[in-house]
């Protein structure tokens, strides 16, 4: 029996990779000590993070980092506060992340980190401070060629300002250690925008090749949308531009859903915005649902308020769609159901959605997190690219380099999802495996690229 601790979050993504390995591994047996090896991260740095309250009292929380792998570049990815971070959160989130920035093609390698901290009801004054007294600890550990940090879940524009403040009077030096900033000092056109936008560009090319019919420019195409963060709001905002119908957005408190054929207009996506930067909670939005356009429903998620949608597209948080959920959906009619979020569904919901596209048809298509939402780390490895040329690009050229990323991420895992799904009896009318696909491409870029550099053999 292991003696290691439980951490089921890391555990079901570790399970995830290895199904999908399973046919891969078969033909290349010699990739299992590359797998061996890769599911250990290279670093794990914890330390504590000792901070001042508005009654100049001394609060405390646990801050992490996992630079879990740096073979392709150094270790990229987000910075989470809130008081579910954990060590087998992050774990989870650096090892996905690992080969989802594998399939941008970019040179990034694998990190994730955080705090328990949770900024919601502190005051501007006391999340500085907090965030002041964190980089105190992690500038030890960064750097633009070492490890650099994003946002996540509770880092905004806001904290990755006063992060880089810090690191900057810290070690005395401007430099890209963070992506997100502001775009007058180091940051990136289209970043904000970066990972909902790089989620509809993605399954465009799904819709083309499984449901043209449900094209995003149809506004009889309904798309369900979880959460009302940043990712969800500009998901939401891209799919309203090219023409198709939002039908809902959620936070975690309750989901809001459209009654009117209309759906969500942009207005109201950006008051959704507005609100959250805020801190507040789509329960608090009366003066939408007073109007009988919108209903609020406490406790739930959208995905069985539903009865009829035609793409869904989770952008909460881990494990938001459950098995009765997913089955759910699939009685609604879904079609797509890709992931903003990280390891959206959980192992059962994808397990159902897998087995419905498996019948062929009018089967649901299912892409993982680590494929379909990487246009956000995409983009921040535009900006690191920038930063080093001291350059900022037009909104237009980093659109176009983001469009062009997710149609070589699709068609990547398109392509290894055909050879390597273990699908070979099934009828022409199956579509392949984008989440084999996407784990397997992954896998391979990141295990050669060890092995070239000596760490398995």
């Amino acid at each position: 029996m292991s003696q290691l601790p439980s951490e089921p979050e890391f555990e079901q993504a570790l399970s995830e990779l290895k199904t999908s390995l399973g046919s891969f591994l078969k033909a290349h047996p010699n990739y299992q000590k590359a797998l061996d090896i890769v599911q250990i991260p290279e670093r794990i740095i914890q330390f504590r993070v000792v901070w001042e309250d508005d009654q100049g009292q001394a609060q405390v929380n646990r801050g992490f980092r996992v630079q879990y792998n740096s073979s392709l570049g150094p270790y990229k990815g987000g910075l989470r506060l809130h008081p579910s971070v954990n060590l087998s959160i992050l774990k989870f989130l650096g090892f996905e992340q690992t080969f989802k920035n594998a399939l941008t093609g970019l040179n990034m390698g694998g990190g994730k980190g955080g705090s328990d901290f949770d900024p919601k009801g502190k005051s501007d004054a006391e999340i500085r401070r907090f965030c002041v007294s964190f980089m105190t600890q992690l500038s030890k550990h960064i750097g633009q060629d070492v490890d650099v940090p994003a946002g996540d879940i509770g880092v905004g524009g806001r904290e990755i300002g006063y992060l880089f403040g810090a690191y900057r009077k810290l070690r005395n030096e401007f430099a890209g250690i963070l992506t997100g900033k502001g775009l007058h000092w180091g940051g990136s056109n289209i970043r904000p925008e970066a990972t909902g936008y790089g989620l509809i560009y993605f399954i465009e090319h799904m819709i083309a090749k499984a449901c043209p019919e449900y094209s995003l420019s149809k506004p009889s195409t309904l798309v369900a949308i979880s959460g009302a963060g940043n990712v969800s709001q500009f998901t939401a905002l891209k799919v309203i531009e090219l023409g198709a119908t939002v039908v809902s957005m959620s936070d975690s408190k309750g989901s809001l859903i459209a009654t009117t054929d209309s759906g969500f207009s942009k207005d109201v996506i950006e008051s959704i915005g507005q609100l959250k930067l805020k801190g507040g909670f789509l329960d608090s939005f009366k003066q939408f649902t007073d109007e009988g356009k919108y209903t609020y429903h406490p406790g739930q998620r959208p995905w069985t308020l539903l009865s009829k949608v035609h793409i869904a597209l989770p952008g909460a948080t881990q494990n938001e769609v459950s098995a009765a959920e997913a089955e759910a959906l699939v009685k609604s009619g879904v079609r797509i159901v890709a992931e903003g979020s990280n390891m959206g569904c959980t192992k059962e919901a994808i397990t159902i959605f897998e087995a419905s596209r498996k019948k062929g048809g009018a089967g649901v298509w299912y892409a993982p997190g680590k494929a379909s939402n990487c246009g956000g780390v995409a983009v921040s490895g535009l900006e690191m690219a920038q930063n080093s040329q001291r350059l900022t690009w037009s909104p237009e050229e980093v659109d176009t380099k983001l469009k062009n990323i997710m149609k070589d991420c699709y068609n990547t895992c398109l392509g290894a999802g055909e050879q390597w799904s273990g699908e070979e009896n099934t009828g022409n009318d199956v579509l392949p495996s984008l989440l084999a696909g996407a784990n397997v491409a992954g896998f391979i870029k990141v295990a050669d690229a060890m092995k070239a550099q000596g760490d398995w053999w």
